[in-house]
C-alpha cells in the first residue's frame, strides 16, 4: 500500500486496504493469505467467476496465436463471433448490428453518437439518479457530483436529466404515471423534435439499485418509437444474467433500439459492446465508428467463453437462486433502519435510513461496510445519499458462504446500534 501511494496518482482510491493475489468462487485471497467473500464481484464484472476455466482456457489459446492485430486494419474471428452473439442474445428478434469497444463509458458514448448520426438530432435525455461513465459526455450523462463530477467540468452540452421512477422515495407504484410525469418534462422542456436519444439504466446502478415500477420502461420505449427518439438501455451492470434475465429489459419485455454491454460480457477483460436495430447502427458513415483496442482478440475470446459459461451452466436461473436466498436472509434482519429491499437476481441492495423514518443514513452505510470488510465481506456502497448497500456476488458462488457473508452483514448492523 506505501508504494501504491507513492506510485498511483491519489484520484485512484481503494475500497479494501488489501492486494489481492487469487480469486474464483466467491473468495478473494490476499497476499497476506486471507481469505475474504467477495460481494463486489468486481463491481459486477466477474459474473462468472473470477478465474472461470472455459475463460482462461480461451483466453490461454488466443494469446498463443495473436495478441492484437486491429480489427479495423486486419479483422479476426472472434470479433464477428462476438457481435453474432450479441445480435442473438440481446431483446427483440429484428435485424441487429454489433459494434465493440473497451469500457462501458466508450460504449455509451458510442451509442449517443449512433443515435445523432440517425436521428440528425443532438439532445440526449438521461434521468435522476443515473450513472453512465466518466469520460466528458458520459459525465454529463450521470447524475452524481462526488465523486464523479466535482471539479471535472465543464460538460457536454445538450444533455438533459428528468425525474425518473423511484418507488421507495416518490411512492409512485404505477410506472405509467410516472413515465407520464417524465414524458411530459420531456415534451415541454426539450421537445422530441430535438430529441436523439432517451438513455436509461433498466434498473439504475451507481445511483441506488433503483427499480423503476412496473410499466415505466415500456412506456418510455412506446414514445420514444411513436416520435422518432432512439431508446437506449444502458444494461452495463444489469446485463449478463445479473438481473436473473440473460438482459434486464427482458423482465417487460421491452426491446431497446440500442442495447449498451460491458462489465459482465467477458469474464473480467475489458469489453463493451452497442448492438441495435440494424438501420439505426448502419447510420454513421464507414470509419465513424471504431477503436485502436475496441474488441480486442483476446477479450473476445473470453466474451464467447463468458457467454458459454451462462448459458451452458445456467447462471440466469442461478441469479434467480441467489435472489431468493439473500431477500430471505435480509428479510429475516429486524431493523427499522432498512428502509427498503431491493434489486433482482444477484443484484440486490438494501438502502439504509434514521431508525423510523426515511432520512438517508449515510454513515450508517459506510459504518456496516467497514464492519463487514474488517470481518473479510467485500460489501460496496452506493446510492445518490449514499446510503445504499449493494451486493453483486458472482453467480458462481455456494449459497454456504452467501450465509457466511449475510451472517457477518447481520451481525455489522446489530454492532451499530
Amino acid at each position: 500500500m506505501a508504494r501504491k501511494v507513492s506510485a498511483v496518482a491519489g484520484g485512484v482510491g481503494t475500497t479494501m486496504p488489501v492486494f489481492a493475489a487469487a480469486a474464483d468462487g466467491g473468495i478473494i485471497v490476499d497476499v497476506d493469505g486471507n481469505q475474504l467473500i467477495d460481494l463486489g464481484s468486481g463491481i459486477a464484472v466477474t459474473t462468472v467467476g473470477a478465474a472461470n476455466p472455459r475463460v482462461v482456457a480461451a483466453v490461454t489459446e488466443q494469446v498463443a496465436a495473436f495478441t492484437h492485430t486491429c480489427f479495423m486494419v486486419t479483422p479476426y474471428d472472434g470479433y464477428v463471433a462476438v457481435a453474432e452473439a450479441l445480435n442473438r442474445l440481446t431483446p427483440g428478434d429484428h435485424d441487429k448490428r454489433t459494434a465493440l469497444f473497451n469500457s462501458g463509458a466508450e460504449a455509451v458514448e458510442n451509442a449517443v453518437k449512433i443515435a445523432r448520426a440517425y436521428t440528425k438530432k443532438d439532445a440526449v435525455v438521461v434521468f435522476d439518479h443515473a450513472y453512465h461513465g466518466r469520460t466528458n459526455l458520459t459525465l454529463a450523462m450521470t447524475a452524481k457530483n462526488k465523486p464523479y463530477k466535482h471539479t471535472f467540468g465543464p460538460f457536454a452540452p445538450e444533455v438533459y436529466r428528468v425525474g425518473g421512477s423511484y418507488p421507495y422515495r416518490d411512492n409512485e407504484r404505477d410506472g405509467a404515471v410516472a413515465a407520464a410525469r417524465a414524458l411530459d418534462q420531456i415534451e415541454k422542456q426539450i421537445g422530441a423534435d430535438n430529441l436523439a436519444a432517451l438513455v436509461i439504466e433498466p434498473v439504475q446502478g451507481e445511483g441506488g439499485f433503483i427499480e423503476p415500477a412496473p410499466g415505466f420502461l415500456p412506456a418510455l420505449a412506446a414514445w420514444c418509437r411513436d416520435n422518432g427518439v432512439v431508446f437506449v438501455a444502458d444494461e452495463v451492470q444489469t446485463g449478463f444474467a445479473r438481473t436473473g434475465d440473460m438482459f434486464a429489459s427482458d423482465r417487460e419485455g421491452v426491446a431497446p433500439d440500442l442495447i449498451v454491454t460491458a462489465k459482465g460480457i467477458a469474464g473480467g477483460l475489458p469489453l463493451s459492446a452497442v448492438t441495435g436495430r440494424a438501420e439505426i447502427m448502419s447510420a454513421p458513415h464507414e470509419g465513424g465508428l471504431g477503436g485502436t483496442y475496441g474488441g480486442n482478440p483476446i477479450a473476445c475470446a473470453a466474451a464467447l467463453a463468458a457467454i458459454e459459461t451462462i448459458e451452458q451452466d445456467g447462471l440466469v436461473e442461478r441469479a434467480r437462486e441467489i435472489e431468493t436466498l439473500v431477500k430471505a436472509r435480509l428479510g429475516n434482519i429486524e431493523d427499522d433502519r432498512i428502509g427498503d429491499i431491493r434489486g433482482r437476481g444477484a443484484m440486490l441492495a438494501v438502502e439504509l435510513v434514521n431508525s423510523g423514518g426515511t432520512e438517508p443514513d449515510p454513515q450508517l452505510a459506510k459504518d456496516v461496510a467497514k464492519a463487514a470488510h474488517a470481518q473479510g465481506v467485500i460489501v460496496l456502497t452506493c446510492g445518490t445519499y449514499g446510503n445504499v448497500l449493494r451486493f453483486l456476488p458472482p453467480l458462481t458462488i455456494s449459497d454456504a458462504l452467501l450465509d457466511d457473508a449475510f451472517d457477518v452483514l447481520a451481525a455489522a448492523l446489530e454492532a451499530t446500534r
